[in-house]
């Protein structure tokens, strides 16, 4: 038998045993009600294989598409969620505190075979199937034989080992999705889909709304034009990449597209260009986005990994990877990096923290920030940092509002800004701050900080730079000089009154500094302070105890802060963008991070000196302490700024930003966007 035709027996197997479940007892109500749901679940999954094999995506109406669409998704839509086993306060509630959390992330895990079953993935569909059948058949032992329910340890051991087993299964399709091109799944919809028609958004299986449809449609009302415009910004400013930092694209074979639901006239366009590049396009599932139907729900299961993590797995998941990247290691080193389309406009959300939920353990957390490190390590390995380069715009979505239309017009121009322009004035105050030995940035109207940055010494003023002069290459739209602050002497307090960092809305986020590590945090996002330092260590400090400050920047792009203004949009926009609109502060690893040896120039010839830190400085004696994994950018917006100066080492100021207007001469045409 071929490998195929064991994997369909294992199938009807398993899903002949779920078709007998119903009307089978366990002594408890409750489960008994849980499984029911969860067999209902199943066998809607296998109505969808057939559905799709059949060619039923392609063949359908749309309203048919919308409605089996939404059937897959409506048990933890809002308005369902109260009652959801997916929400860990029902589970608990009904299932009680043994099987609860188990049970509510095993029906996490059953809910992905959704895009599976979608793009024909069908060990992935078989080993969820058996997961459950052999967490089903533990109660129905335990009450078959002695009338009782099963020890919690029991269920836990089953899931523990289906993760462990099944790490090698599920890390060879993920690297398998990043660097292969051959049967890229959303490539072909890119490719081969009527884009004129919106029921191709249904092929990919992920949750369509309103707004993915309204996107879809605008997207091919558009001019070819409009369209060329956006999709050769978005490859020029990859290729670009690397060209100014001297890598050789020439060696690559691939560039990998994220992008959400909508934009495939734009993909399509930028497939075409990549082409011309001689580059394959790959898509990972994982890289495109949809609204999603709940994102509290995702909040919940964020943790899950609790239920399985430790040394043992941490080890397995290590080993399973290396195995992949070996077996792909040509691809790999073919991979040129991510090419991303971000969006914005989503509806605001404030999550709720629930105790029901899996959360990590001291130790756990310890783990998790280990084996990011050394992952990261290992992609590096086969992906090597000084090869590969990146891209990233961000355009906004329906959903945003009224403002849609003409604020989308608005960030093409925002992202096509005349780039000699801007690359003429940020040299100018690249000039002003390179005089610096520290910077002092204050806030007002609200904002607390006050904060003291150290910059590196210039060897040879006429050949060094501490600043890069960062137009839109790697980084759309363009707008704003960064370096590597040196960390000793770096003191003080970054308070911004309220920012979005990735897809989380802060309110009063504080920082504070002690020789460039933070040292306290804080928001005003819960009730407690408990929660609220919980909520930035896991998702600013990423689980780390401390982070340095890896970036000072600051943004020049005013014609993007004032169109935000006027259209009331500032809350919405993305850190690609709202970094551009500020002097912004990034906490974790340097720009620089893995490449702090290769030399960087600016325009106009200046080697850019100031790469690395002191933490980036231990990467060859002590590689642990180097890096940790994350940059993430926080901005005070211009109008919460008092005043930015560079301070000399005989103690002259020179203005460089005084209540929101640039002061520099040969700045002040960043100031005119302001007078419009």
């Amino acid at each position: 038998m071929s490998e195929l035709e064991i994997l369909q027996e294992r199938y009807e197997l398993a899903l002949e045993r779920i078709r007998e479940i119903p009307g089978e007892m366990l002594g408890n109500e409750a489960l008994e009600d849980y499984f029911a749901k969860m067999v209902e679940f199943l066998l809607k999954i296998e109505e969808t294989r057939i559905f799709v094999e059949e060619g039923g995506l392609q063949a359908a109406s749309l309203e048919e598409l919308a409605n089996r669409n939404h059937a897959l998704y409506a048990d933890i839509l809002p308005e369902n969620y109260h009652t959801s086993y997916g929400n860990p306060t029902y589970a608990v509630q009904r299932l009680g505190e043994e099987f609860g959390k188990e049970l509510c992330a095993l029906y996490a895990e059953m809910r992905r075979m959704i895009g599976f079953v979608h793009r024909f993935a069908m060990e992935e569909l078989v080993i969820r199937m058996e997961l459950f059948v052999e967490v089903y058949g533990i109660f129905r032992m335990a009450y078959a034989e002695e009338k009782c329910l099963p020890k919690a340890k029991d269920i836990k051991e089953v899931m523990y080992w289906f993760y462990s087993d099944y790490a090698e299964v599920m890390t060879d399709r993920q690297i398998q999705e990043m660097v292969d091109p051959e049967g890229s799944f959303a490539v072909k919809i890119i490719c081969d889909s009527n884009l004129d028609d919106p029921r191709y958004l249904y092929r990919y299986g992920l949750y369509v709304t309103e707004n993915e449809l309204k996107m879809a449609n605008f997207m091919s009302s558009l001019p070819e034009e409009t369209i060329h415009t956006m999709a050769d910004t978005y490859t020029e400013g990859y290729r670009i990449g690397f060209e100014a930092t001297g890598k050789d694209l020439s060696i690559k074979k691939t560039a990998g597209l994220y992008y959400n639901l909508g934009f495939e006239r734009m993909m399509r366009r930028s497939v075409a260009n990549f082409a011309d590049m001689n580059l394959a396009s790959v898509v990972n599932p994982a890289n495109v986005g949809s609204t999603s139907p709940n994102r509290q729900y995702e909040y919940d299961h964020k943790d899950d990994k609790a239920l399985y993590l430790d040394k043992n797995y941490v080890n397995r998941k290590l080993e399973v990877t290396r195995v992949a990247y070996e077996r792909r290691k040509e691809l790999a080193k073919g991979y040129a990096g991510p090419a991303v389309v971000e969006t914005f406009g989503e509806e605001d959300f404030q999550p709720q923290n629930k105790v029901q939920a899996w959360s990590l353990t001291e130790e756990q957390n310890d783990l998790w920030v280990k084996y990011i490190t050394k992952s990261g390590a290992l992609t590096r390995e086969y992906i090597p940092a000084e090869e590969r380069s990146f891209t990233i715009i961000a355009f906004p979505v329906p959903q945003i509002g009224p403002v849609f239309e003409e604020l989308f017009e608005e960030t093409i121009r925002i992202n096509t800004l005349d780039y000699m322009l801007y690359r003429n004035v940020q040299q100018n105050l690249i000039d002003a701050l390179d005089t610096a030995k520290y910077i002092e940035i204050k806030g007002y109207s609200g904002n607390k900080t006050e904060l003291q940055v150290q910059l590196h010494t210039l060897a040879d003023p006429t050949k060094e730079t501490l600043f890069e002069n960062c137009v839109a290459d790697v980084n759309i739209p363009v707008g704003e000089v960064f370096t590597s602050p040196k960390l000793k002497g770096t003191n003080g307090k970054l308070h911004v009154t309220k920012v979005f960092l990735n897809g989380l809305e802060y309110r009063d986020l504080e920082i504070d500094f002690a020789d460039g590590f933070i040292a306290d945090y804080t928001c005003a996002n819960f009730e407690t302070e408990e929660e609220n330092k919980k909520f930035v260590k896991e998702n600013v400090l990423f689980r780390h105890e401390t982070l340095p400050l890896g970036e000072f920047a600051i943004g020049t792009n005013t014609v993007a802060y004032v169109v935000a203004k006027r259209l009331g949009v500032e809350a919405k926009l993305p850190i690609l963008i709202a970094e551009k609109m500020g002097p912004h502060f990034a906490v974790g690893d340097t720009c620089y991070s893995h490449e702090e040896d290769i030399r960087v120039y600016n325009p106009d010839g200046k080697e850019i000196v100031a790469r690395s830190n002191e933490a980036a400085d231990l990467r060859n004696t002590e590689p642990d302490k180097a890096y940790f994994n994350c940059h993430t950018d926080i901005t005070i917006p211009y109008d919460e700024l008092l005043e930015l100066t560079a301070v000399a080492e005989d103690g002259q100021r020179l203005v460089i930003i005084k209540e929101g207007r640039f002061v520099p001469p040969g700045c002040e045409e960043l100031n005119k966007a302001f007078e419009e």
